[in-house]
């Protein structure tokens, strides 16, 4: 039987994913995938809300994503295998550009997410791929923090 959130993302219907925290409202995907916590990331207009760092463009845009995980010290240019040393970050956004959605890679090759104000979940990494996040339009690396 397929529940409420493989409705919303079929890919999940394969029962390949957990969940690994429950809601919370007090972080998003963007936060998630920077290990943030504490903090609703998104380049939105609510000031009190929504932060977003100085010095990059506030505007749902993915070249204003880029720039933003940029100034977290990822590049573009990677694939989504597992690279030792580094850390993954994928972008989702929509067939008209529009950022919707961020994933961070683990440790073991599979993916993290925040749904929205939802839990946590590993999942692979398409496995959120369609109408309501769009597709990964952005993979970026790091060096790995200890």
């Amino acid at each position: 039987m397929v529940n409420a959130l493989e409705q919303i993302f079929p890919g999940l219907a394969n029962g390949d994913y957990r969940f690994t925290s429950p809601a919370d409202p007090d972080y998003n995907c963007v936060a998630w995938a920077l290990q943030d916590t504490r903090n609703w990331w998104w380049p939105g207009p609510d000031l009190e809300r929504e932060y977003w760092p100085e010095g990059v463009v506030r505007e749902p845009t993915l070249a204003a994503f880029r720039a933003m995980f940029e100034s977290h010290g990822y590049a573009a240019g990677c694939d989504d295998g597992i690279e030792a040393g580094f850390e993954k970050i994928a972008v989702f956004a929509d067939t008209q550009g529009k950022p919707r959605h961020a994933a961070r890679q683990l440790s073991n090759g599979r993916w993290t997410s925040k749904l929205g104000n939802g839990p946590d979940i590993e999942h692979g990494l398409r496995d959120l791929e369609g109408v309501r996040y769009g597709s990964v339009v952005l993979l970026m690396k790091r060096t790995q923090r200890t």
